[in-house]
């Protein structure tokens, strides 16, 4: 048996499912309604579809681009539609939720009128690292859970201009060898495997915990010419044997880069390192969003504890102010980002 880390009480199998994992939490927090649970449940639905889909895309006639292009500018693939589609139709109509907004979609999404809104406000990307699916490389979904802010019937925008030190909760799936969904509310990082005979979450990591420094970095070196001399003198530092730096047993750290975030986080959380993807002269307010891809990665980071910066600010204090903003994002094992922050302050 595995002792829960929420308290002595609580003791949760390897064979947990995802669903009671979430009951346990919620029967720990006194005044708890069970609209988290329920509105989680839901999220867990969109996952095992949207996981279905991809694993037959090839045979689904799903495959490549749509002809459109997104709010980001970016081409649409088939999947990035689909996936977007199922998680909006699973959500909309349990009640928990005031407002949506969606990597995909220009403005939040409002809960049509026929249906009841709730205290809580969903921001997510629904298949993150689109432009590697049509070669098979890991893709996933984030998302990211706020309380509303506002009153009345309907959640604005203000709603989901939150600082990433708000969220309730944050979590993850990824779509690689097997199917693992990462979450936290802040006290602990579990991850579950999906069963496919059963149709089910199973908890495989029990309370994760990020390396305090780690062996491996990870960054799209492709950009080199476009980084500022402070950038490329902490990846010179970072390809240096550590015993020439720190006089540690001689060890240098590895490069590893999907190009996917989700699957890039997913190894530096379990293995630490680092990744980044740092601002540049082509994109100098970073490429990754803020409030659907950055803050819910650190949150879950954060949690595990290590730490993410946009370089020389904590990530989660980030106070947005558009709904697609951009930021640059150091996330990883707690003293690597501080040693690339230490690179980065220099004149």
């Amino acid at each position: 048996m595995i002792t829960h880390s929420w308290g002595p009480a609580t003791t949760l199998s390897a064979g947990t499912t995802l669903e009671r994992h979430i009951l346990e939490r919620q029967r720990q927090i006194p005044g708890a309604t069970g609209d988290f649970t329920g509105l989680f449940q839901q999220i867990a639905l969109a996952a095992k579809i949207i996981n279905s889909r991809v694993r037959q895309a090839g045979l689904a006639g799903i495959l490549g681009l749509t002809g459109a292009r997104n709010v980001q500018g970016e081409e649409v693939q088939k999947l990035d539609e689909f996936a977007n589609n199922v998680l909006v139709r699973s959500v909309e109509a349990g009640g928990h939720l005031c407002v949506m907004a969606s990597e995909e979609e220009e403005e939040p999404i409002r809960i049509p009128d026929h249906y009841p809104t709730g205290k809580y406000v969903l921001l997510f990307d629904p298949l993150d690292g689109s432009s590697n699916i049509d070669v098979d490389i890991s893709i996933g979904t984030i998302f990211s859970i706020h309380r509303r802010q506002t009153l009345g019937r309907h959640g604005t925008l203000a709603d989901c201009l939150q600082r990433g030190s708000s969220q309730v909760a944050a979590g993850y799936v990824i779509y690689g060898s097997s199917t693992v969904l990462v979450y936290s509310t802040g006290d602990g990082v579990h991850g579950f495997t999906l069963d496919p005979a059963v149709g089910e979450f199973f908890l495989s990591h029990e309370n994760i915990r990020i390396p305090a420094r780690g062996k491996s970095y990870s960054i799209n070196e492709g950009n080199t010419h476009l980084w500022s001399p402070q950038l490329r003198r902490w990846i010179e530092h970072v390809k240096m044997p550590r015993a020439a730096v720190e006089g540690a047993k001689a060890e240098t750290y590895s490069a590893r880069y999907v190009g996917s975030l989700v699957a890039d986080f997913h190894r530096t959380l379990l293995k630490g390192g680092v990744f980044a993807y740092p601002a540049d002269k082509k994109s100098p307010d970073g490429k990754l969003r803020l409030l659907y891809e950055a803050a819910p990665m650190a949150f879950i980071c954060e949690a595990a504890g290590g730490a993410a910066s946009n370089g020389s600010k904590r990530i989660l204090e980030i106070e947005p102010s558009r709904l697609h903003q951009r930021t640059p994002l150091y996330i990883g094992s707690r003293e690597d980002i501080a040693t690339a922050e230490r690179f980065l302050r220099e004149p």
